[in-house]
C-alpha cells in the first residue's frame, strides 16, 4: 500500500492522532494549545401564539375541577391537555394532528354539560388558540 506523503493515526510520530467518523454540533480542540469555541444558534424564536396557547391550556386545567370531583368527560379532556402541554412545553410547538384532536376534544367537552361556567372562557381561548395556529 503506497503512502502519499500523509500520516495516518497510527503512523505520526509522537503518538496523536484525531479520527472523526461523524460529528453534529459541539467543538473540539486538539493539541496542547488547541481551543474550541462553539456557538449554538436556534432558529426563529418561539412562536408567541403557541405561548398564548399554553397560558390558555394551564388556565383551562386550573379550572376544571379537583380530581376527586371530574367526571369521566373532565378526566378525558385534562389527560389531552396535559399531553398538549408537555409538547409544547419539550418543543415550543404542537404537532397539527395533536392540535386537532384537542380541538375536538375541547368542542366536545364543551357539549357535554360538564364544562363548568368559569371554565368555559378558558375552553373558549384555548378553542381560539388552535384556531389560529391550525389557521
Amino acid at each position: 500500500m503506497s503512502n502519499s506523503g500523509q500520516s495516518t493515526p497510527e503512523q505520526q510520530p509522537n503518538g496523536g492522532g484525531v479520527s472523526i467518523g461523524s460529528m453534529s454540533g459541539g467543538s473540539i480542540a486538539t493539541g496542547t494549545h488547541g481551543s474550541a469555541t462553539s456557538y449554538n444558534v436556534t432558529g426563529a424564536g418561539a412562536d408567541p401564539r403557541h405561548s398564548e396557547l399554553l397560558a390558555a391550556i394551564r388556565e383551562l386545567r386550573g379550572a376544571l375541577p379537583p380530581v376527586a370531583d371530574r367526571s369521566a368527560e373532565d378526566a378525558t379532556l385534562d389527560g389531552e391537555l396535559a399531553d398538549a402541554e408537555a409538547e409544547i412545553t419539550g418543543t415550543g410547538t404542537a404537532d397539527p394532528n395533536r392540535l386537532t384532536r384537542l380541538l375536538g376534544g375541547v368542542r366536545s367537552w364543551l357539549g357535554s354539560q360538564a364544562a363548568a361556567a368559569g371554565a368555559i372562557a378558558s375552553a373558549t381561548a384555548v378553542v381560539q388558540g388552535i384556531a389560529q395556529l391550525l389557521g
